[in-house]
């Protein structure tokens, strides 16, 4: 799986798309401009220490990305969408473009590809979803489809986890 932002604006919601993208094995595209350094203190601290698992591309612009990309199967997140997330069915390569924060992907990309535009269902009124959230929702949906393939599925109970707090539970 990919993940696409174009021109994101906020680097601790950036640094959060990074943290998913490790823990899932997507790769991550940043299409600038970026509204924030690739070194910025939020950014790599939103991402924690997962930037050194995760695969990213960074590249100049839309035409260079799709120039990259010839053929890649994309889909874009958007509220001015008809269809919903779910109503699609991913392939595994499968390329989840989203948007600024403030003003999401532009319309004439999204008039150029309305087959392929899809919304997270909200509630009458509200404007959007926080990007971040928005990405791991869309992207564990593709991934569910897919069968979660490569991920750990199960966790398990170790009887290590000792904090004081765990007096407090009761039986």
């Amino acid at each position: 799986m990919n993940v696409v932002l174009v021109n994101p604006e906020i680097p601790q919601n950036t640094g959060n798309i990074a943290r998913t993208c490790a823990a899932t094995g997507a790769r991550l595209h940043l299409i600038k401009p970026l509204g924030f350094s690739l070194d910025d203190r939020y950014l790599k601290r939103a991402g924690l220490d997962y930037w050194s698992m995760m695969r990213y591309d960074v590249y100049e612009d839309w035409g260079r990305f799709s120039a990259q990309h010839p053929g890649a199967q994309m889909f874009f997140l958007s509220t001015k969408a008809e269809k919903g997330y779910c109503e699609m069915a991913y392939p595994p390569d499968a390329f989840l473009v989203f948007g600024q924060e403030t003003r999401g992907l532009p319309e004439a990309l999204l008039k150029r590809h309305m087959d392929r535009c899809l919304r997270i269902p909200m509630v009458e009124g509200a404007r959007s979803l926080n990007l971040s959230n928005s990405v791991a929702i869309v992207l564990y949906e593709a991934l569910r489809q897919q069968g979660f393939p490569n991920l750990k599925s199960q966790g398990s109970l170790t009887g290590q986890d000792q904090r004081p707090w765990l007096d407090y539970l009761g039986p």
